[in-house]
C-alpha cells in the first residue's frame, strides 16, 4: 500500500496472479483426490474449465467430479474476472509502462556514485531540481506525496517514492555512495531527524538542511547539517536589498543564473595542480581567462573575500570565480586535470 491506502502497480498484479495461482491449484487438487488423477490430466481438467474452450473430459466425470466442476466453474469464473478487470485496467491505464519505467530508473538510481539527493520534491525541492538540471549535476529525489509522482516524470526526473526518513529508501537513493543530501522536506523536526539518520549512515556525507526559524538552525547544526538555509530570511533579505538597492540585486541575479553571459562558480584545488604554490598575480587567471577570484578558502579558515595579489595558492583551497562560462570552463580543466 502506498501513503493513500491504494494498492501500487506491482500490489495490484501480484493479487491477480495469487488469485490466479490458487483457483489452478484447487482445480488440480480436487480432480486429483476426487477423479484420480495425475497431475498433468489435473492440470489439463483445470484450465479447460476455467476457460471453457469445451474440449472434452480425459475420462467420464463421477458425480461427485460433476459437481465439483460446477462450483470450479462458479468460482473460477469470477476469479478469472477478477484477474482480467485488474490487468485490463493496467493496460488501460498505461500502467505496465509505468512500472517498466520504474524498473529502469532504478536501475539508473543503482549506478549513481557521488550523486545528490533532494529530500521533497515541494516548492523549494522543485527549484533545487530544476538548478541542478541546468547544471547537469547527477540528483535523484525522494518523495513520499504519491500526488506528485506524475510533476516528477513530466520533469524527467530520477525518483524514489517513499518517506525520506526511512533507512531502507535512503539506501535505495544510494546514500552511501552520494555526496550531498539536499533536506527540504517541510517539517523542522523531520529535517532534523532525516540529518541525523542520514549522518549515522554516510560519515562524510555533505549535508544542507532547510530550517524556518533560528532555533531550527541550531537543532540541524547540532544534528550534523554542514549549512542550513532559511528560505523565509533568504527572501526577505532579497526583497529588502530589492527595494534599497535594486541595481545589485539585479546583477546577483543575472550572475547566478547565467543570463549576463557572466556565472559565479566555486572550484577545488587538488593536489599537484599548476595552480598550487602560485600567488594570485602570478597564476594570471585574470589574463588568461578572463576570471576573477571574488573570494577564497582555506581549510579550516574563514572566507577571504576579494583577496590580495600576493595570497598563496594551496591544495584543498576553495575559490569562487566570476566570469564567462569559457574561461571558468578552462579553468575547470586545469583543476581537474592539472597536466593541462
Amino acid at each position: 500500500m502506498n501513503t493513500n491506502g491504494q494498492m501500487t502497480t506491482g500490489q495490484k498484479l501480484q493479487l491477480a496472479f495469487a488469485c490466479l495461482t490458487f483457483i489452478i491449484l484447487v482445480g488440480m487438487v480436487g480432480f486429483i483426490v476426487l477423479e484420480d488423477y495425475n497431475p498433468i490430466d489435473a492440470l489439463y481438467m483445470t484450465i479447460i474449465t476455467l476457460s471453457t474452450v469445451g474440449f472434452g473430459e480425459v475420462t467420464t466425470l463421477h458425480p461427485q467430479g460433476k459437481i465439483f466442476v460446477i462450483f470450479l466453474i462458479l468460482f473460477g469464473v469470477m476469479f478469472t474476472g477478477f484477474v482480467v478487470t485488474i490487468l485490463g485496467q493496467l493496460v488501460m491505464e498505461g500502467q505496465f509502462n509505468e512500472m517498466y519505467g520504474r524498473k529502469k530508473m532504478e536501475r539508473k538510481i543503482n549506478k549513481m556514485q557521488n550523486h545528490y539527493i533532494i529530500a521533497g520534491y515541494g516548492r523549494v525541492g522543485r527549484q533545487v531540481a530544476i538548478e541542478f538540471k541546468k547544471k547537469n549535476v547527477p540528483f535523484v529525489v525522494i518523495e513520499k506525496d504519491i500526488d506528485s509522482v506524475p510533476d516528477l516524470y513530466k520533469d524527467s526526473v530520477l525518483f524514489i517514492q517513499g518517506e525520506a526518513t526511512e533507512d531502507d529508501v535512503l539506501r535505495k537513493a544510494g546514500i552511501e555512495s552520494a555526496n550531498t543530501l539536499i533536506s527540504t522536506l517541510p517539517d523542522e523536526a523531520q529535517n532534523v531527524y532525516l540529518t541525523l539518520t542520514a549522518r549515522f549512515m554516510n560519515k562524510e556525507l555533505h549535508i544542507v538542511g532547510r530550517a524556518d526559524y533560528d532555533e531550527g538552525v541550531i537543532k540541524l547544526k547540532r544534528a550534523g547539517a554542514d549549512h542550513v538555509v532559511t528560505p523565509h530570511v533568504l527572501g526577505g533579505t532579497r526583497m529588502a536589498m530589492a527595494t534599497l538597492r535594486p541595481n545589485v540585486v539585479d546583477f546577483m541575479h543575472s550572475t547566478s543564473l547565467g543570463e549576463s553571459g557572466l556565472t559565479i562558480e566555486e572550484m577545488r584545488i587538488p593536489e599537484c595542480s599548476t595552480l598550487s604554490g602560485k600567488s594570485l598575480k602570478d597564476s594570471n587567471l585574470k589574463q588568461d581567462f578572463g576570471v576573477t577570484i571574488i573570494g577564497l578558502k582555506k581549510q579550516n579558515e574563514n572566507m577571504i573575500i576579494a583577496p590580495g595579489p600576493d595570497v598563496i595558492l594551496e591544495a584543498d583551497d576553495i575559490l569562487v570565480l566570476i566570469g564567462h562560462e569559457d574561461g571558468l570552463e578552462q579553468i575547470s580543466k586545469i583543476c581537474i586535470n592539472p597536466t593541462i
